[in-house]
């Protein structure tokens, strides 16, 4: 792995939360992600499963994770397990995980090689009577294919009939949604490795440049900081292409005139960030650019101060709809008919800012987190409103990541990266 040793205690307590929360005499399986093929012997590069390296660190394939918190001996109250190097991987592939590696990244005593499992598992599930499965149903779930969880829940329900089967995504939500300091020094790194590819790219960015060549620009420093790269796919989108919410083709060339919106951002130590610019072209904004742009940013500010302990996730986005709405009305893209006439369920400010305004973050990009519940102390969001107008050729998001404090105002990891028209343009134009 490129980024530096996470100490193990972060994992640790991560698993007494866990335990805490289990019922009574139940076992608790993680399994790691399989390593999907894309045709012949080549593979897509191996991800974590999020929730074993949230509970264990253990950053690698065919592990699992065996939580079972009220065993008769402690040794089996956790348990990992992982590939156990032979001559061929450690030639081929590099050597696996020692135990005693696996222990010194974990904080967990008891590690077996992976061939054991089936023996001890048996014995514990005797021991047993409820079993947790790892399940998402995170509300932007995407799973398309059968997962390696999928598989192992078949062989649960056959094999133990008479244990009562619970999902853990309800715990692991809660869980996860609210981050410790450790998780948030990593996110706070990605970010600051995001801030070098921005300013990067500031002086790099001008009329004739391709979107893609601006993508190897945040790829080579990301690299070159011990991020393995993007986050998620990088939206980098001039003139219209800024209109698509998705677009990921980044093939176009960045014209005189246009704005150049990059969603793009870095993942460090499997943690993400998840940045939003919008920049000129030829590094100057005409006067409507400005105005748009600075709409955008008076609603970001606005929504940031709304991230507070007690806040309800959808009297927030009625919130910030309200600002959004004063915006366009000040910009005159929508007047008070449009207003008054609204449909409640798609208001009139819907026309040119269509998506939500935060998510959470952490492990994932759009990570774990309740959102049903008052906010709380710890939990990380993103603030990211939009104005978006095709008929301009004109795309504006401006997005940061941002802590929510037991007191006051979120801290914004994302306050060293340059966002205030004047300071963009200054930037631009220092060579």
């Amino acid at each position: 792995m490129k980024y530096l040793p996470i100490s193990p205690e972060l994992f640790a307590k991560n698993r007494v939360k866990l335990s805490q929360q289990m019922a009574p005499n139940s076992v608790a399986i993680f399994n790691s992600n399989d390593i999907f093929s894309t045709g012949a012997d080549s593979t897509v590069p191996f991800e974590q499963h999020r929730n074993i390296f949230y509970l264990s660190g253990v950053d690698q394939e065919e592990s699992i994770l065996l939580v079972f918190p009220d065993a008769k001996k402690d040794a089996y109250r956790e348990i990992l397990f992982i590939k156990e190097t032979n001559d061929h991987i450690a030639i081929w592939e590099g050597a696996k995980l020692s135990k005693s590696q696996a222990t010194a990244s974990s904080g967990i005593k008891t590690v077996y090689w992976l061939e054991e499992f089936e023996s001890v598992f048996s014995k514990l599930m005797n021991d047993s009577t409820r079993f947790y499965y790892n399940n998402n149903e995170h509300y932007r779930q995407a799973v398309e294919m059968e997962t390696r969880e999928d598989r192992f829940l078949k062989m649960v329900k056959l094999s133990y009939p008479t244990h009562e089967l619970l999902p853990n995504f309800p715990i692991m939500e809660a869980l996860r949604g609210v981050k410790e300091s450790e998780e948030i020094s990593l996110i706070k790194t990605a970010c600051n490795i995001t801030e070098k590819g921005f300013r990067r790219v500031l002086g790099f960015v001008k009329p004739g440049v391709m979107e893609y060549e601006i993508e190897a620009e945040y790829m080579h420093e990301f690299l070159r900081n011990r991020s393995k790269g993007f986050a998620y796919t990088p939206i980098i989108g001039s003139g219209y292409n800024a209109c698509v919410l998705h677009y990921i083709e980044n093939n176009q060339e960045c014209k005189d005139g246009d704005l150049l919106l990059m969603d793009v951002a870095a993942e460090y130590a499997n943690y993400s960030s998840d940045m939003t610019r919008t920049i000129p072209v030829n590094g100057r904004f005409t006067a409507r650019q400005k105005a748009v742009y600075q709409a955008v940013l008076n609603v970001k500010n606005q929504a940031t101060k709304l991230l507070v302990p007690g806040t309800m996730w959808d009297a927030y986005h009625v919130e910030v709809g309200k600002l959004m709405t004063s915006e366009l009305l000040g910009l005159g893209l929508i007047d008070k008919a449009d207003v008054q006439n609204e449909d409640p369920k798609w208001p009139a400010y819907k026309k040119y800012f269509m998506h939500g305004t935060s998510h959470h973050m952490g492990l994932d990009t759009h990570d774990f987190g309740a959102l049903k519940s008052p906010m709380q102390a710890n939990m990380v969001f993103t603030v990211e409103p939009g104005i978006y107008i095709p008929e301009e050729n004109m795309g504006i998001r401006l997005e940061d990541d941002v802590v929510i404090q037991a007191k006051g105002s979120p801290v914004n990891l994302m306050q060293n990266i340059p966002i205030e028209i004047d300071e963009i343009e200054a930037l631009m134009n220092s060579n």
